[in-house]
């Protein structure tokens, strides 16, 4: 199932200082591990600091979090992602968090907004900017469908 996720984060070993007074892991260390998937959206799309300087960023419009295993104390976790759809204007992505067997303990997903900073509204992409984003999910989808549940949806192109 790992295979389903194209992009790998970096793996996160659970510390002390990540875990609440249920002796787990917090959600908001959990939440944190999540937002590598910015790096996927920040290299492969194209949405960096360049970007951002040209007038466009993304907002978040709607988060998704499931929780089905709790990460314990000294717990190896690895994050993995992919793009599930994109129109001209949102992209919706997904991650997992595997345990060490590969069995997925936290599921995630976001809807996001392409915004013209100017304007500080949502925007349709440029054609080029489309394309590749277009491309990435192409390729994601040769992964295969998601066998969970997916929550949100945005329209389809």
């Amino acid at each position: 199932m790992k295979d389903l996720f194209p992009y790998v984060g970096e793996p996160v070993t659970v510390t002390k200082d990540m875990c609440d007074f249920n002796g787990h892991m917090n959600v908001n260390y959990i939440k944190k591990v999540f937002e590598q998937g910015w790096d996927f959206v920040n290299t492969d799309f194209g949405f960096n600091e360049d970007y951002f300087n040209e007038g466009f960023s993304s907002f978040t419009l709607e988060d998704n979090y499931r929780f089905k295993k709790e990460f314990l104390l000294d717990d190896k976790i690895f994050p993995k992602f992919r793009l599930l759809n994109v129109n001209e204007k949102l992209y919706h992505l997904v991650g997992a968090l595997f345990d060490k067997e590969g069995i997925i303990s936290a599921m995630y997903e976001t809807v996001e907004g392409h915004v013209d900073m100017n304007l500080r509204k949502i925007a349709p992409m440029s054609q080029e900017k489309l394309s590749k984003v277009l491309a990435i999910k192409k390729e994601h989808d040769l992964a295969g469908p998601i066998p969970y549940e997916i929550r949100l949806n945005i329209r389809d192109l």
